[in-house]
């Protein structure tokens, strides 16, 4: 009689539910939102100048910025790895799809470096003129959340080989993971924007 009951009810699915705490979404959106602004300065400063943008942009190494986005969403692979390890309690496979990210985004702060420096060599800075004031600026701003979500997949890192993170602990690896996506998710609107599109 049990059984049969208990091949009559079948369980519920799970109800749907937040990934990560509530407080790094309202920040998550409130980021974009700044992004936002910035792109629509962005796009409304180039309508006024489409020849000095086009011009100055042709001087940006493409090449670097292509990099740079494979590194980018190559290190959220990964990150989305070790989310998924972490779920079916594997924290030490997590930790090292974890470091992977790490290392990606390492290899983005070089490269960005690297061309920082190429452009203060040919003399360029945030007033030689407005585009490379953008510039600059978008791509500062966006480099300081890299650097930020290297800390926070540190931390992750550290606490997935002390096995912090399983089944039934998946906030902490889970709000991390929301705010690298999201470092992510802007590059990949601000590299065609600046980059590419003329």
């Amino acid at each position: 009689m049990h059984a049969a009951k208990h091949t009559l009810s079948p369980s519920l699915p799970a109800e749907p539910r937040l990934a990560g705490d509530l407080a790094i979404w309202i920040f998550i959106l409130a980021e974009l939102l700044a992004f936002g602004l910035f792109f629509a300065a962005y796009a409304f400063a180039r309508a006024h100048d489409p020849a000095l943008f086009a011009a100055e942009q042709e001087a940006l190494n493409r090449n670097a910025g292509a990099i740079n986005t494979a590194l980018l969403l190559t290190a959220s692979y990964f990150v989305v790895r070790a989310v998924h390890a972490a779920e079916a309690g594997r924290g030490r496979q997590g930790a090292r799809w974890l470091l992977a990210a790490l290392g990606c985004a390492g290899g983005f702060v070089v490269i960005k470096l690297a061309e920082y420096a190429a452009a203060f060599d040919a003399g360029i800075s945030l007033s030689s003129s407005t585009f490379h004031m953008f510039y600059l600026s978008l791509t500062f701003f966006h480099f300081m959340h890299v650097l930020l979500g290297m800390v926070i997949l540190g931390a992750l890192w550290l606490n997935a080989r002390r096995g912090r993170y399983g089944p039934r602990d998946m906030n902490g690896i889970e709000t991390g993971a929301a705010y690298w996506h999201m470092v992510d998710l802007v590059w990949l609107v601000l590299f065609p924007l600046v980059y590419v599109i003329r």
